[in-house]
């Protein structure tokens, strides 16, 4: 094990240990150039934000739109538009169809605190109508808030000889202009329900000539009317308003076959300002409109000098004057509807009070009756009132059901059965203490790996893919007033993924020899760093690798030193990945997080040094899994077989020796008593010797390195490219394969035991191992999830200071001790080697030699059993 006499004592950092670090040398890795999908092919999904949008964004979750027009001119049938909170400044015309089967949808993201504002915010707004829909079909606009010009004349939102829209769930706040939602040019099937439609004196709907089917359900007009000319087959159910300046519901010219229930009309406060005379009633129809047309189940307030009905030219200041003139009105109620003051802002809503005789009293067969009110709650009955309603009796009048006791069922954030390592299930649902005819309530969610809130309505089962590995967390809002309020609950669940492994045939990304990943062939200097940039693999992007495997090589060194891969966006660890003196070639596998798609390699000698890296492989969704096993001797040329030959290659069959799933394997490989100078390749059984090496060697030298090598049929090759015999030692951890149950979880680099300063080695101070001495050093889970226990553990084990030769053997501490090797080192020697050892009961640490050495370990990352 004597290594040549230039093999002095290099350079380990103690913990806090800093340097100066010059400007990065610029690299490069070659990389596909990006592509973007057409929205035809983007899937189910558009997306939309204002504020973290790509200005020639496609509209995916990766790159959105930052407007809602330019979803507009591209979305397809069956799309969703999710437009997340924020304001858009802008007028939209939403001019591509969808069909009955595959509509159109845009929907706006609200929270509590932050809505989707169009057309102002602010003192800042834009002029004309905000929405215009011309000419189109199946398209569906929910929950936006939509604001009027502050200037002119136009309709804040405008339908013009459309079919089957659908505006639902939003609020339209009217400017000076005459009208809030205006319908016209023969339009047929349109659909306005769940809408806050405010505006004072102003028409809050125009339903105009030529119009057909339109169904107006579900909204509250807090000062404001509805107005339907010449629009016959209208349905106005369950609606709340407060009329200003005219009736609250107005069906004029010829408009037969309207149907009038379950309303709720009282007159708005201060009539002071309207223009005179106003027609005081609640609800008037014109004497072309009553043939098929029908009132009934409506509550109206009785207030002095303003009638219930207007209808066919008379007005009848008295409901059963009216009830018996026409046969309408029945299950009429006159009486105060006992209403809360309006709240929730620009999204607003009114509610009945618990007395309300719109409680338990509408009828619930009448044609178009929602399937829930204006907070997307269902029909509930009050147990503390007598149900008088028509149908099943319980439900309510006007836009907002009277309910209590709601809550949500939040199951924990976790990986689905039989998927990906990254893909998890997130499900919740709504539950009332009443009685309900169905379900209600609503969720937005946002993961931690996206900026982009998604919503659902009274029952969530999302998948969803993380693009990393790590603690990985969901925050979900729960609503029972579709976020008009911030009555709900809001919860975060966590739950910490592993990726899995992809082995690769070995690919150099960095040689500062050659200008490979840096456009110089200038080493690297003291206290200095390059940057090498992985911008994919293969078509992997970076922002969906955890983690990458190279085998890292220092050659040339000038002097004594150690090298540090990290990833990019972090601060310099206190850790090591490779110990190296003057003149020295050392190599060690090194697993290194990704965060934002560049590695930083820092020299922290005080000379100059070469740096090598051979991609071997990565951590993502795709892949397999590991594992991990008693480590156990495979190869040992001095016992069987003899040296390898000068130039040789020699099989290795792991039949019976490993999982016969495995498709790659983790082995510790150790080159001892060569005769001259050179590497060792290992590489697949029937493939081509490759031109990246795994170990390098001089004469007499005894060094290990860890390897992870994809197998065919259980079988790998061992290359000895040298001139000179040399034996050969493998040491098996363990596997990689579809039998594989551990997941790898990045955590680090991170200093977890350093016998030189007492981290982590508990009550021995600064204390050297001593000759033939075992410590237990525990693997650091603390920026994981609570409960999570690692499996195995992937560290760099470092000695550092020996007075004697010697291994340092690393193995469960709930095993016994085996017969292997991870870390060869003479006296004076510094000497580290990645390792990949099983956590059970902690990890064992063994100094066989007759002298005392000191311990570093450097933890990567943590393999986990994956919580489902």
């Amino acid at each position: 094990m004597r290594r040549p006499a230039r093999s002095l004592l290099a350079l380990v950092p103690l913990i806090g240990a800093a340097g100066l670090v010059a400007p990065p040398s610029p690299a490069a890795v070659a990389a596909p150039a990006p592509t973007a999908a057409s929205a035809a092919s983007a899937g189910s999904e558009l997306h939309v934000s204002s504020t973290a949008c790509a200005p020639d964004g496609d509209g995916s979750a990766e790159a959105p739109f930052c407007t809602i027009s330019a979803a507009a001119a591209v979305v397809q049938p069956g799309q969703t538009v999710l437009v997340q909170p924020g304001a858009y400044l802008e007028t939209v015309a939403f001019t591509r169809s969808g069909t009955e089967a595959a509509p159109i949808t845009f929907r706006a993201v609200n929270l509590p605190e932050a809505m989707v504002r169009v057309g102002r915010f602010n003192t800042s707004s834009v002029t004309g109508t905000i929405f215009t829909f011309s000419q189109v079909h199946d398209v569906v606009v929910e929950g936006f808030t939509v604001y009027g010009d502050s200037t002119g004349t136009a309709p804040v939102v405008m339908v013009d000889g459309s079919s089957r829209v659908t505006l639902d769930g939003g609020a339209v706040r009217q400017g000076v202009g005459p009208l809030g939602v205006r319908i016209a040019g023969a339009s047929r099937d349109v659909t306005v329900s769940r809408n806050w439609l405010h505006g004072l004196a102003k028409v809050g709907l125009a339903v105009e000539a030529g119009v057909t089917g339109t169904t107006v359900v579900a909204n509250q007009l807090p000062a404001g009317r509805m107005v339907f000319t010449d629009a016959p087959g209208t349905t106005v159910t369950n609606n709340t308003v407060l009329a200003y300046c005219g009736p609250g519901i107005d069906v004029t010219g010829t408009s037969p076959g309207t149907v009038i229930v379950n309303n709720i009309v009282k007159p708005y406060a201060d009539q002071a300002p309207c223009a005179k005379p106003v027609a005081q009633a609640a609800i008037a129809v014109s004497a072309e409109s009553v043939p098929q047309t029908v009132s009934h189940h409506n509550l109206i307030h009785p207030t002095a000098g303003w009638a219930p009905y207007a209808w066919a030219g008379t007005t009848y200041p008295a409901l059963d004057e009216f009830r018996a003139a026409t046969g309408q009105g029945g299950h009429d109620i006159v009486a105060d509807p006992l209403l809360d003051p309006a709240a929730g802002g620009d999204r607003g809503y009114i509610r009945a009070k618990q007395s309300s005789p719109a409680v338990d009293s509408a009828d619930a067969t009448a044609r178009g009756v929602p399937a829930t009110d204006l907070f997307g709650n269902p029909h509930a009955d009050d147990p503390t009132w007598n149900n008088t309603g028509t149908g099943n009796g319980y439900h309510d009048r006007g836009a907002v059901e009277r309910i209590q006791g709601a809550s949500a069922n939040i199951e924990p954030l976790h990986r689905t059965i039989g998927a990906g390592p990254l893909d998890t299930k997130l499900r919740a649902s709504t539950r009332f203490q009443w009685t309900t005819d169905g379900p209600g309530g609503g969720f937005a969610y946002k993961y931690d790996d996206s900026p982009l809130w998604r919503t659902a309505r009274s029952s969530l089962d999302a998948d969803h893919r993380f693009r990393r590995a790590g603690s990985t967390c969901v925050r979900v809002r729960a609503s029972w007033t579709d976020y008009r309020s911030s009555e709900g609950n809001d919860s975060r669940s966590c739950v910490v993924l592993g990726a899995h492994y992809t082995a690769m045939a070995p690919t150099r990304v960095l040689d500062t020899r050659s200008a490979i990943g840096v456009p110089t062939t200038t080493p690297v200097p003291a206290n200095s760093e390059v940057v090498l940039p992985i911008d994919s693999i293969g078509a992997v992007p970076a922002a969906d690798i955890s983690a990458v495997v190279l085998n890292v090589t220092v050659t040339q060194p000038t002097a004594n030193g150690f090298l540090t891969v990290y990833p990019d966006g972090q601060g310099v660890p206190s850790a090591s990945n490779v110990n190296f003196v003057a003149r020295e070639t050392v190599p060690n596998l090194v697993t290194v997080p990704m965060t934002n798609g560049k590695l930083r390699f820092r020299n922290s000698g005080s000379g100059t040094v070469h740096v090598i890296a051979d991609l071997q492989g990565w951590y993502g969704a795709a892949g397999q899994g590991f594992a991990v096993g008693t480590p156990k001797r495979v190869l040992d040329t001095r016992t069987a077989g003899g040296a390898l030959a000068p130039n040789s290659t020699r099989l290795l069959d792991l039949d019976l020796k490993v999982s016969p799933a495995a498709t790659a394997v983790v082995l510790n490989v150790t080159v001892t008593g060569p005769q001259a100078n050179g590497v060792l390749k290992l590489f697949p059984y029937g493939s081509a010797v490759p031109t990246a090496s795994n170990l390098n060697f001089v004469t007499g030298q005894t060094i290990p390195n860890l390897v992870i090598v994809p197998v065919t049929d259980l079988k790998l090759n061992i290359h000895n490219a040298s001139s000179g015999s040399t034996h050969v030692i493998a040491d098996l951890a363990g596997h990689f394969g579809p039998d594989g149950q551990l997941s790898y979880v990045p955590n680090g680099p991170l200093r977890i035991a350093d016998t030189r300063d007492g981290t982590g080695v508990y009550n021995r101070g600064t204390t050297p191992l001593q000759p033939r001495e075992t410590i237990t050093v525990a693997p650091n889970a603390s920026n994981l999830a609570c409960c999570v226990t690692p499996a195995a553990v992937v560290a760099n084990l470092t000695v550092t200071g020996p007075t004697a030769s010697g291994v340092l053997i690393a193995h469960p501490a709930d095993e016994v001790r085996p017969t292997v090797s991870n870390v060869n080192f003479v006296a004076g020697e510094t000497a580290s080697n990645l390792a990949i050892v099983g956590t059970d009961g902690g990890l064992k640490l063994y100094n066989s030699s007759s002298g005392t050495t000191h311990t570093v370990v450097d933890q990567a990352g943590v393999f986990i059993t994956p919580q489902y």
